[in-house]
């Protein structure tokens, strides 16, 4: 039963290759050096190609011969987590009028950090120096914010974005209304 599922699989993934191609049996034929009885065969079920001649065909279609012959699923989930919003973790500076959701895996910590940041009016997020060469990325949803990194600052409003050097003492400050913003953190 499993040599006969691959059969079909390989039979009907040879004919649409070579149909999407334009291709007749006896063009491929000539491409590939399988003769076109032996190409008809294996299009019907009727033969099993040797390695080599699935080799020759897959150059003549420019076709992935390691992908020729799986089923088109993986093993793997394509979807690694759900976090549901209530689970998200939440850090809620003290005093300092600022909320953080942490969105990046754990395993995450150190390589990209991902963070939503909601500020209250004035609120801020003050920082020490991360790891050296670490860079911030913060983009701005809506409000202003004053970023600062050392001594420069800069304001920012609703669809702004800033890079900036986060190993020196760095923050983030709203302005006389609340913000939102998504702070991506690289190399921390």
């Amino acid at each position: 039963m499993a040599n006969q599922k691959i059969n079909e699989r390989l039979a009907t993934r040879l004919k649409e290759a070579r149909k999407s191609r334009g291709l007749s049996l006896d063009s491929l034929a000539k491409l590939s050096g399988v003769s076109k009885s032996m190409l008809s065969q294996i299009e019907r079920q009727e033969s099993s190609p040797t390695v080599a001649s699935l080799w020759n065909l897959t150059q003549a279609l420019g076709m992935d011969f390691s992908g020729l012959l799986d089923d088109g699923t993986t093993e793997e989930d394509p979807i690694k987590e759900v976090v549901r919003a209530e689970k998200v973790p939440i850090i809620n500076s003290r005093g300092t009028g600022c909320k953080i959701r942490i969105l990046s895996a754990p395993e995450s910590v150190g390589l990209t950090e991902i963070y939503d940041l909601e500020f209250e009016a004035n609120g801020i997020l003050e920082s020490d120096p991360h790891r050296s060469g670490c860079v911030e990325n913060l983009a701005v949803f809506s409000g202003e914010l004053i970023a600062t990194s050392d001594r420069a600052k800069e304001t920012l409003g609703a669809g702004d974005t800033i890079r900036y050097a986060a190993d020196r003492p760095h923050s983030i400050q709203a302005k006389d209304r609340p913000a939102r913003a998504i702070l991506i953190v690289e190399g921390s």
